[in-house]
C-alpha cells in the first residue's frame, strides 16, 4: 500500500485495451469479492463462483492457479478499492490533524457502508488469525501497510504541533483502530444506529486527550481515574 507521490517522469504511454481474458478475470474477482464479503474467504468456492458467473468450474479455475490464488486476488482487489475510497481522498487534506481526521472520517464511512455487506479484512482476520499460509501472510502484510499509513499521519500531526510531542503514535493508532472495529461490530452485529455518532465522539475525546491544549494528558487522566476507583 504505497501512496507516496510518484517522481516526475515522462508522460505515460497510452494504455492498451484490456484483453477479453483480463476482463473475464476481473469480473470473476468482482463476483468473488461480493461472495467473500458475505461468506468469508473460506466460504469462497469455485463451484459457488462458477454458478454466480454462469461459467463452468474449469472455466473459472483456468483464470487462477488455485483457490488460494483466487483468495489472494480478492484480498488485493479489496485493498486497492480501500485505498481508492479511504486513503487517497484523505491525502487531499492538509498535513497534520486535518489529514488524520480525514483518514478517520473516510475509514468510518467505509466501515459503516460495509455494515450490510461485511468487511473482507475483518472477517478474514477472524478466519486466519490462527492459520498459516500465503493468504494469512498477504492479509497481515496489507493490514500492517495500512497501519503504517495511519501511523505516518499521526506522526505528521505530532510534527505539526497538533498533538503533544510525548504521545506514542502506536498508542493513538491502537485507540483509533479499536474505535473503527467497534463500529463494525455494533453496526453489523447489534444493528446499532448510533455507532457512527459514538465513534466520532470517541475519536474527538482521544484527540482532545493528546492535544497540546489539553490540561491533562491521556495517561495522567487514566491514572487519576484508577486512583479514584
Amino acid at each position: 500500500m504505497s501512496i507516496l507521490p510518484a517522481e516526475p517522469g515522462p508522460s505515460p504511454k497510452p494504455t492498451r485495451k484490456p484483453r477479453k481474458g483480463e476482463l473475464t478475470r476481473a469480473a470473476i474477482v468482482d463476483a468473488a469479492l461480493e461472495l467473500a464479503a458475505r461468506d468469508g474467504l473460506e466460504g469462497l468456492t469455485i463451484g459457488a463462483l462458477a454458478a454466480r458467473m454462469r461459467m463452468s468450474k474449469s472455466g473459472v479455475f483456468a483464470h487462477f492457479g488455485s483457490r488460494e490464488d483466487l483468495q489472494i486476488a480478492v484480498l488485493k482487489t479489496y485493498e486497492r478499492r480501500f485505498v481508492d475510497d479511504v486513503l487517497l481522498p484523505a491525502l487531499g487534506a492538509q498535513r497534520g490533524l486535518p489529514r488524520l481526521r480525514a483518514i478517520f472520517e473516510r475509514w468510518l464511512a467505509h466501515t459503516a457502508a460495509e455494515a450490510e455487506s461485511g468487511c473482507v479484512w475483518i472477517s478474514a482476520a477472524t478466519e486466519y488469525d490462527d492459520r498459516s499460509g500465503h493468504v494469512r501472510d498477504e492479509l497481515v502484510a496489507m493490514i500492517r501497510s495500512w497501519q503504517r499509513e495511519c501511523t505516518r499521519a499521526i506522526e505528521q500531526a505530532i510534527d505539526a504541533g497538533h498533538l503533544v510531542r510525548d504521545v506514542d503514535p502506536q498508542d493513538l493508532l491502537f485507540a483509533i483502530y479499536g474505535i473503527v472495529l467497534v463500529v463494525h461490530h455494533d453496526a453489523r452485529l447489534l444493528n446499532s444506529a448510533d455507532a457512527v455518532t459514538r465513534a466520532r465522539r470517541a475519536f474527538d475525546r482521544v484527540i482532545a486527550a493528546y492535544s497540546p491544549r489539553s490540561p491533562v494528558s491521556a495517561p495522567e487522566k487514566y491514572e487519576r481515574s484508577v486512583a479514584l476507583d
